[in-house]
């Protein structure tokens, strides 16, 4: 077990490791509280879908079941989170377009998850390529990297969905100054 462990490991391209401790730093940095512009939301939700569809992708070829499993659970879990109150302490400031984001583990899981998934599959495929053509294995796979797209894309769009709503009353607020301002 141990000489296999040694043997996958040094096999790994390096670009793998690099990503890994990329993914860590990144994920590591949310635990603590932090700002982030409306292009940081979007930035990775957009960067981890990639990594996921790449993950299909690379292990299932265009399979209509795999890529079908992907976006079925990929709107689930996004259709789940957008029903969910954004979690208290954050904070958007219409003004600067910034979130102050409180410290939170989720992110560094959801990456490790999709980094871990897509190491596991991609050693269980070297290992044994004909998991890739059992239909069972495909969409269980791609219906799992759909749930970390949909947890991603839906905490996004929740953060979206709060500044439109910050700036929607900003706009209401300041229209009144305006009017007498002009009157």
């Amino acid at each position: 077990m141990t000489t296999m462990l040694s043997q996958i490991f040094m096999h790994t391209p390096k670009w793998v490791y690099v990503l890994f401790a990329t993914l860590l730093w990144l994920g590591a940095r949310q635990l603590f509280a932090h700002g982030l512009s409306l292009f940081r939301v979007t930035l990775l939700p957009v960067v981890m879908t990639g990594l996921s569809i790449f993950g299909v992708a690379s292990a299932f070829g265009d399979s209509p079941s795999a890529l079908l499993a992907w976006a079925a659970a990929a709107l689930v879990l996004l259709a789940f989170v957008l029903r969910r109150p954004v979690p208290r302490g954050i904070r958007y400031e219409p003004g600067s377009r910034r979130f102050a984001m409180p410290g939170s583990a989720v992110p560094l899981v959801l990456m490790m998850g999709i980094f871990f998934t897509k190491y596991g599959v991609g050693v269980l495929l070297a290992l044994h390529p004909q998991l890739a053509r059992q239909a069972a294995f495909a969409i269980g796979i791609s219906a799992f990297y759909g749930t970390f797209t949909g947890l991603f894309a839906g905490r996004a769009l929740r953060l979206w969905k709060l500044a439109i709503a910050a700036d929607r009353r900003g706009s209401a607020q300041a229209a009144p100054a305006i009017d007498a301002l002009q009157a």
